[in-house]
């Protein structure tokens, strides 16, 4: 099995104003460092390579950014150890801080490039019922074999 990831991020202004200039004109930049991270496999993008067009959620703040990596580890490793720690530290500049939880993670079968839906019902499902082996957080330190137990359960 592989990780996939869900991340959400309110926006403080349009994608087009000068405030998020700095964000946007950096996207090419990280998407093409997460692509050549170690364990990458897939990104939500769209034909801009990107997916700050990409609507799911009514309110049109509200961005995705989804991914499925080889395992937890390769994605911390891109998040937490590489060149985007610098873009992460310039986060309240161009997002608001959430109440609820953003960040969800689960696995996927090998090949399974997961729809945003999908991603969104682990999300909530995450912020019902915490770090399961279902969705759970970086946190967390489930495997394959404590998600099919948990499955069995239900």
């Amino acid at each position: 099995m592989q990780l996939a990831q869900i991340n959400i991020g309110r926006i403080l202004a349009p994608m087009d104003s000068e405030i998020m200039s700095g964000f946007k004109n950096n996207l090419e930049k990280i998407n093409a460092l997460a692509e050549s991270s170690p364990g990458f496999i897939w990104r939500l993008k769209d034909e801009n390579n990107n997916a700050t067009d990409i609507k799911v959620f009514e309110d049109e703040f509200l961005l995705i950014n989804m991914s499925v990596w080889e395992n937890k580890d390769a994605l911390f490793d891109y998040v937490y150890k590489s060149d985007h720690t610098s873009f992460l530290a310039k986060k309240k500049q161009w997002f608001e801080k959430l109440k609820d939880m953003h960040l969800a993670l689960w696995f996927v079968e090998n090949g399974h490039h997961p729809t945003p839906t999908e991603a969104i019902e682990r999300l909530e499902y995450l912020r019902k019922h915490g770090d399961t082996p279902f969705a759970f957080s970086f946190r967390a330190k489930f495997t394959e074999e404590d998600l099919q137990e948990y499955l069995k359960e239900k």
